[in-house]
């Protein structure tokens, strides 16, 4: 039984904590792979003072829950937390948390890499960045539309 832990929040989230729960849940597990992302403080175009991320609530917990599905459809996991922040954001504050816990590495690593790859691309938040240039909506790079591209069966 695969454990799933989704939640799309405005605080801070304690990877430490996060870790120790996933260890818990999965004493027979042989893997725990953790992806933290944190907010740039830059861009293509130079410095960001912020980031403020939108989402729809009900959507965007419906949309994570179907990528950990995808998962475990793909490879035997044990289990995967998804964790992602909303609201006003500044450099260096953690942003996104993806834990996956297997009975081996690759299957781990491949998971997490697999969910970063979907959040990409097709969760539903929206980011805006706040620079000193004004504020701007960004899309979604190719870069990331590529990485996505490797999943397909």
């Amino acid at each position: 039984m695969t454990h799933v832990r989704i939640q799309v929040q405005t605080g801070d989230f304690d990877l430490a904590q996060e870790y120790q729960r996933v260890r818990e849940q999965n004493p027979r597990c042989g893997a725990i792979v953790s992806f933290t992302g944190l907010v740039r403080d830059f861009n293509a175009d130079g410095a960001i003072q912020s980031i403020f991320l939108e989402h729809y609530p009900a959507m965007t917990e419906k949309v994570l829950q179907k990528l950990a599905e995808r998962a475990q459809e793909r490879w035997p996991l044990g289990g995967i937390t998804i964790l992602h922040r909303v609201g006003l954001l500044h450099g260096s504050e953690q942003i996104v948390l993806v834990l996956v816990a297997a009975q081996h590495r690759a299957e781990a690593f491949a998971a997490a890499e697999f969910l970063m790859d979907f959040l990409k691309t097709e969760a539903p938040f929206w980011k805006r960045e706040d620079s000193a240039q004004g504020q701007h909506w960004v899309d979604a790079k190719a870069t990331d539309q590529r990485a996505r591209e490797r999943w397909k069966p």
